[in-house]
């Protein structure tokens, strides 16, 4: 019997319009095939087989907009009325957090190209920026600066990201980024297929995003850990940061231990 990757079938099957809805459901552990909970995207399984989707009660158009979720409500962030920027927008699960949560409009940009989820394509409040690199964005090709960011970008250092970010938002504005340690640390302490499982290696890349923030005039005020991991099994953190000259970085090595040793306690 014939085989194929279990995204593409549930597409195929009309089970969902996507690959990408596909592989949100597969990751958040709603198929099953042949009654085996089936969550790797490019498992191939027979084309005949008996495949089982359970309701999703995912409130976002992917499971990332539980990430900004948590910030909002774990930073006291309002997003009423606000010019929203949402950096590495992929399927649009923090842009469509941001417009539940009453922004009067984002600006999606990505570097890749026909990720976002088509509801948010087709909202009038979106603004679609694709085949976009963050790091050459200019202020005037935004209508306004943003009132608030968020950060959730792959394979490139926050550092990098950062100082082109600070350019697009208005003063004493909040920003969200979260932070990836597979793509801050260096090679040798990322383990097994991208993974970085080491504590202290989380703390080290904290330090050091920390350091940079510190160094453009963009204030760290908090941090938490992301309520769900990254595709492969990473842990991720959420920094809380504040565009601001008057108020000072409020987190310090304690902090940082205290939220790593949560992160590592908590999540499964």
């Amino acid at each position: 019997m014939k085989k194929k990757r279990i995204d593409l079938l549930l597409v195929e099957k009309s089970f969902f319009p996507s690959r990408e809805k596909a592989k949100s459901a597969l990751m958040a552990g709603l198929v099953k095939v042949n009654g085996e909970l089936v969550e790797k995207v490019g498992t191939q399984v027979d084309e005949e087989s008996d495949i089982l989707v359970k309701e999703s009660s995912m409130p976002y158009v992917s499971r990332g907009g539980l990430k900004l979720e948590k910030a909002l409500e774990i930073f006291s962030l309002n997003l009423e009325n606000r010019v929203c920027l949402d950096i590495g927008a992929s399927t649009g699960g923090f842009t469509d957090c941001m417009l539940q949560n009453k922004a009067s409009s984002v600006i999606a940009i990505d570097v890749g190209y026909g990720q976002l989820d088509w509801k948010l394509r087709n909202d009038d409040r979106v603004t679609v920026m694709e085949r976009t690199n963050i790091r050459y964005v200019t202020p005037k090709e935004l209508d306004e600066l943003a009132d608030f960011a968020s950060i959730d970008v792959s394979f490139i250092s926050l550092k990098l990201v950062l100082p082109a970010v600070f350019e697009l938002i208005k003063p004493e504005s909040y920003l969200v980024a979260l932070v990836k340690p597979q793509f801050e640390a260096g090679r040798d302490m990322v383990g097994k297929n991208g993974v970085v499982r080491d504590p202290s290696v989380h703390k080290q890349v904290i330090h050091r995003v920390v350091n940079e923030c510190n160094h453009i005039d963009l204030k760290v005020l908090d941090l938490s850990f992301s309520p769900i991991k990254g595709p492969k099994g990473n842990v991720e953190f959420l920094l809380l940061l504040q565009k601001s000259t008057s108020t000072t970085s409020k987190i310090d090595k304690e902090k940082i231990d205290l939220i790593v040793e949560q992160a590592h306690s908590d999540l499964p």
